[in-house]
């Protein structure tokens, strides 16, 4: 056997051993310090998953993965005693505790072939009642406080919980999209509350009535060839819809709670392991956007799932970096990151603590949603009220996109990383900078706002607006904790511009269909390409060669885009390189490209640089 392997396997029957006499030596248990947490309490839930799992092997990506096969839902009593409440199921994990601290919703597989549910359950592990059918895999079940609207006689009661159900996929790759949902605690009345074309997870209520949930903002290059993962607020009908903490510290934050001391406690990483577990850190309530601290560091551990306690502690999970050991139940001070061990178990990773308490109901909120209203408006105050300097009269019009999630069998367009666009229109801005618009209900749209040339200057995450909603922003990539000015916006005053087309009349722009006709009229000459036509750019490469020039999303940092308009046309923002001499495209004497000419490329480029089907043969 080579030395190497030999290395390999002896370490591997080292760690075998030593969680075999681990689990010889049975759990840790500290009955003193839990029941100085639930003396007056039913004491902890918790999660347990099997050790040893294959997907404990899985790379290091952007979600984590698809855990609880095989977990159990398990009661920690105040005497240190455990009580099994899953019997009966197949895995069941994800627990949450009512407001009145007597029963527990859940999700749970009733065999290894079906789909999680969300269940309810009191504390016995009896009375247990099904509420999600027919949705597929139904994950992370949270109680809401009451909802109203205005037609209804009484408020009522939901829960939150997290499914593919749409049937879309990643932007990504092909991993099913996952989106907020809600459902009244009878079962009826389900409803989609989030729309983000890649995935939305870890839903928690906060005090306010508003919720926090972690956020795959796919479209976000800046952070990596992924995007980021941030953490976002909306109301439990799904307006109103806003960043809550996204670009202070690592790229993936997830696993979000809330504290009595108004701290929002979340785990964060570079890249998620296969169970997301990684550092702890914080921001405050008041200042959410601007008070980023790590609460633990490398040598502490990996962290998982923390939930709040009355004291302003948190129970987390934490496991070894070095993946030799399972997670264990801790309490641990956000303030100072002092911690302390309550249970362990050496054969499962007991994740998802909670304690079994009474706790305030978050205030009640009321709804303007109207499902029979198809459309919504959005209005933004200024779009010089930016993160970059604006000057005045620059930004001319604005681009309003919307996105098409990729659907289950749906084959993605490899030279082209974002997501599939049509138009639903463009219009003027306001001389103020100022836009109000109406655009249908529950769709992603991107709002780009463009120069006089057309390239997009800034462009907006995936958003969207609900059922007759109404709602705005200060400005473009603004501060949010900005006060916005005291002054009516132009737009204001002016009917909302309607660009609600129907799905049949909105403009897609590709390669083949609106690109390669001009190229090939306008740069298949002999003196520009030898008279070889795109796609054969370049002497005889292909469109990966133009692809080369070509960032899709951001037409004005694009050397293709630099070449037909004969300088280089990035912002001081893009921190672009400046480039020497730009030779135009075409050149002199061949016949330049139009001004639309020019606007159809930018517009390709901007809106993803979709390459197309193959027509009449013609691959690109």
């Amino acid at each position: 056997m080579p030395r190497d392997s030999l290395g390999t396997t002896r370490q591997y029957l080292g760690a075998l051993l030593a969680a075999a006499a681990a689990v010889a030596a049975g759990p840790l248990v500290r009955p003193d310090l839990i029941r100085a947490l639930a003396r007056e309490h039913g004491g902890i839930v918790l999660t347990q998953i099997p050790a040893g799992g294959k997907l404990e092997k899985s790379p290091a990506g952007m979600l984590r993965a698809g855990y609880g096969e095989g977990a159990r839902l398990v009661l920690l009593l105040p005497d240190g005693a455990t009580r099994v409440l899953s019997e009966g199921f197949h895995s069941a994990a994800d627990p949450d505790v009512s407001f009145d601290g007597k029963r527990i919703l859940f999700a749970g597989q009733k065999s290894a072939a079906a789909d999680w549910n969300v269940y309810e359950m009191d504390l016995s592990g009896s009375g247990v009642r099904q509420i999600t059918r027919g949705l597929g895999d139904c994950r992370s079940p949270a109680y809401q406080a009451s909802l109203f609207e205005l037609n209804a006689d009484r408020p009522w009661y939901q829960a939150t919980f997290v499914s593919a159900a749409a049937g879309e996929l990643t932007e990504y790759g092909g991993l099913p999209s996952t989106n907020l949902y809600s459902v009244r605690q009878d079962g009826s009345a389900v409803r989609r509350l989030s729309f983000n074309p890649s995935a939305s997870f870890d839903p928690f209520q906060m005090p306010d009535g508003r919720m926090l949930f972690a956020s795959w903002q796919r479209h976000n290059l800046e952070r990596g060839p992924r995007g980021r993962i941030g953490l976002f607020g909306i109301n439990v009908d799904g307006t109103d819809y806003a960043v809550f903490a996204a670009d202070e510290g690592l790229r993936v934050k997830h696993m979000v709670c809330v504290t009595p001391q108004r701290l929002a406690v979340f785990v964060e990483a570079a890249s998620a392991p296969w169970d997301g577990a990684g550092r702890l850190a914080a921001v405050s309530l008041r200042r959410n956007l601007h008070s980023h601290r790590a609460i633990t560091g490398p040598a502490d551990g990996l962290f998982h799932s923390p939930s709040p306690l009355p004291d302003g502690a948190v129970l987390v999970s934490r496991r070894p970096a070095d993946g030799t050991g399972t997670h264990a139940v801790y309490r641990l001070d956000p303030a100072t990151g002092r911690r302390e061990v309550l249970f362990d178990d050496p054969g499962y990773h007991d994740i998802q603590a909670k304690l079994v308490v009474a706790r305030p109901e978050p205030d009640g909120r009321s709804s303007v949603v109207e499902e029979k209203d198809p459309t919504g408006k959005f209005y933004c105050l200024s779009v010089y009220t930016a993160d970059v300097r604006l000057a005045f009269g620059t930004p001319t019009r604005l681009r309003v996109v919307e996105g098409l999630p990729r659907r289950a069998g749906a084959q993605r367009d490899p030279r082209s990383p974002l997501l599939p666009t049509r138009l639903l229109g463009e219009l003027n801005l306001e001389e103020d900078g100022s836009f109000n618009i109406q655009t249908p209900a529950n769709l992603p749209i991107q709002l780009q706002v463009l120069d006089a040339e057309g390239m997009a200057l800034r462009s907006s995450a995936w958003i969207w607006v609900k059922n007759r909603e109404s709602r705005g922003c200060i400005g473009c990539h603004e501060d949010g904790e900005l006060v916005p000015e005291n002054r009516l916006a132009r737009a204001l005053t002016k009917p909302s511009v309607q660009l609600t087309l129907p799905p049949e009349r909105r403009r897609a722009v590709d390669f083949l269909r609106d690109v390669l006709p001009i190229l090939t009229a306008k740069c298949g000459a002999r003196a520009c390409h030898g008279g070889q036509t795109p796609p054969r750019l370049g002497g005889g490469a292909r469109a990966e060669h133009l692809a080369q020039y070509v960032h899709p999303g951001k037409a004005r940092t694009s050397p293709l885009v630099w070449r037909i308009f004969g300088r280089n046309t990035s912002r001081a923002w893009d921190r672009v390189p400046l480039a020497g001499k730009i030779a135009p495209m075409p050149p002199a004497g061949q016949a330049p490209l139009a001004a639309e000419e020019k606007r159809t490329i930018v517009e390709w480029i901007d809106l993803g640089a979709g390459w197309g089907p193959p027509r009449n043969g013609v691959r690109p």
